[in-house]
């Protein structure tokens, strides 16, 4: 039985612009840009600032300790010398129901929200932010419930204990609605504003920042913490940061129907019906564990470990096991991110560039490097940058075209750099901060080289592509078992190009207690 449900990527795209009415009249009337925010907090201009970074945060306490929470007050002496916090997706597993935001943010985040003191006082549809939260959505942020699946587990009451009191699922009982409750803690939902004159009223209060692209969204801490839109950009400290959902440009190309195809279906096929077989034994396994003993109980965070793994290999096989539809992608998107890298070139004030998104391009963790999603997300993001290093020519000066790429979906701390892929996403440098409260993975047995095939037809070979530099993820067996959990502290210095020290924290969960292991610092340039 499938626990959850991947809307189709078009569906996805005509939920999102329906919530914040995109290019209303009343938008348009007022020249308002719904992909761009201010930050106004009296302090964008400072040219040396530092923020944070966490994602795949937004899970419950695992059994008898909470590696969400260890993070917060781990990021909490930095609170006072940060100017936000961006967080790369998955913000509440397993379906993003809206009835777990309680408990897998508002609760472990309670110091960064107005009104913290009182954190259960606070509805998540009501957040407003003492510190900036930005986030982006990810697949989890998406994903449903089956229809099956939400009636059997609202009637079957062994299968709700199963679920909840032992694997500790946080499915909720209707899911996200598609990506509904996560527009409606963090978008400004102006879907909710039914009379015309209350949508203008909103729009002339919140809207008022002027950049040279037009009226946008002033984002007030403490006050007014809402986004314009699902994908943005802003400005702080001479930097442009470029928000993507990357949930609607990453579908494969379904198998293609020859010989070669039918095979690799067959094989897909194969493994697909083997990986319902493990969660089966999986189901078995726990309902024989005792939560209670303290060994059991971490074997019951394994568990839910690999389910969810497993689900999340599973919607991956079906996206190239579809026969039935065209590969979707969000064109606008991409073509967005393209004009908005061309203008910020073109640009003089500005000095640097970061990029978020959760789905990541290049990562060793060993269930996402060779996902077709993220082969998916590299070649598209690719192509973006291989149209603006046309468009600019010379402009760069032999200047990488992003100064960071930001990423979460795989479990781990990771930066790697990319050498010479053939394409402009060439001698970049890429983090993926993804273990931030949820189960954590392991790095690939192969190591930390990335091969891919580049060229043409003609001139096709297999190079090295990528090389992770730290990976920080699950490791050790048994009692020897290490999770170390992180986030980033990133501090921007003054230059051009601007200089980024990288400062991983980790919150170690080893042998039942706490620990908190040094890494130093990082420099990318």
């Amino acid at each position: 039985m499938k626990l959850v449900s991947d809307p189709a990527i078009a569906e996805k795209i005509r939920k999102m612009k329906q919530r914040v009415r995109w290019l209303d009249p009343a938008i348009l009337e007022r020249g308002i840009d719904q992909t761009r925010l201010v930050v106004d907090d009296g302090r964008s201009d400072d040219t040396e600032f530092s923020f944070l970074v966490v994602g795949d945060s937004g899970s419950g306490a695992h059994r008898g300790h909470n590696p969400q929470r260890q993070i917060a007050e781990l990021m909490l002496p930095h609170h006072q010398q940060s100017r936000f916090m961006l967080h790369t997706g998955d913000v509440i597993y397993l379906v993003g129901s809206s009835e777990f935001y309680q408990e897998n943010f508002i609760q472990p985040y309670r110091e960064f929200l107005l009104g913290g003191e009182h954190p259960q006082r606070i509805a998540y549809d009501k957040m407003v932010f003492t510190l900036p939260i930005l986030p982006v959505p990810g697949n989890h942020d998406y994903y449903d419930l089956p229809l099956l699946f939400s009636l059997v587990s609202l009637t079957t009451l062994p299968l709700r204990r199963l679920l909840q009191g032992k694997l500790y699922l946080d499915l909720g009982w209707h899911g996200s609605g598609k990506g509904e409750a996560y527009a409606r803690a963090f978008l400004d939902h102006l879907q909710t504003y039914k009379i015309p004159g209350d949508l203008a009223l909103h729009l002339d209060k919140h809207y008022t920042a002027k950049t040279n692209t037009g009226r946008c969204l002033r984002y007030q801490p403490g006050c007014f913490t809402r986004l314009p839109n699902r994908y943005y950009t802003f400005r702080y400290g001479g930097i442009d940061f470029f928000a993507l959902d990357s949930n609607t440009f990453n579908d494969p190309a379904p198998l293609p129907n020859t010989k070669e195809g039918d095979t690799n279906r067959k094989l897909l096929e194969k493994r697909r019906d083997d990986l319902e077989q493990q969660k089966e034994e999986i189901m078995e396994t726990a309902a024989k564990l005792n939560p209670d003993n303290h060994n059991e109980a971490e074997r019951l965070d394994d568990l839910h470990s690999n389910l969810s793994q497993i689900e999340e290999i599973i919607v991956d096989i079906d996206k190239q096991l579809a026969t039935d539809k065209k590969t979707v992608t969000d064109i606008d998107q991409l073509e967005w991110l393209k004009l908005k890298l061309i203008e910020s070139w073109n640009t003089a004030d500005v000095r640097g560039r970061v990029i978020y998104c959760h789905h990541p391009a290049y990562v060793t963790e060993a269930t996402k490097w060779q996902q077709a999603q993220t082969l998916a997300i590299r070649s598209r993001l690719r192509s973006v940058l291989n149209a603006v290093a046309e468009a600019l020519g010379n402009l760069t000066q032999g200047r990488p075209l992003v100064d960071l790429v930001l990423n979460g979906h795989a479990h781990c701390l990771e930066y790697l750099q990319t050498m010479d892929t053939g394409s402009a996403d060439s001698h970049l440098d890429w983090i993926v901060c993804g273990g931030s409260g949820f189960s954590l993975r392991r790095q690939r047995p192969e190591g930390p080289d990335l091969m891919d095939t580049v060229g043409d037809v003609l001139t096709q070979e297999n190079r090295l592509v990528a090389r992770s530099q730290l990976f920080v993820g699950r490791n050790g067996q048994g009692y020897e078992k290490r999770r170390p959990y992180s986030c980033l502290r990133i501090d921007v210095k003054d230059g051009c190009p601007p200089k980024f020290i990288i400062r991983p924290l980790v919150a170690e969960w080893y042998q039942r207690r706490w620990h908190n292991p040094q890494i130093e610092p990082f420099t990318i340039n």
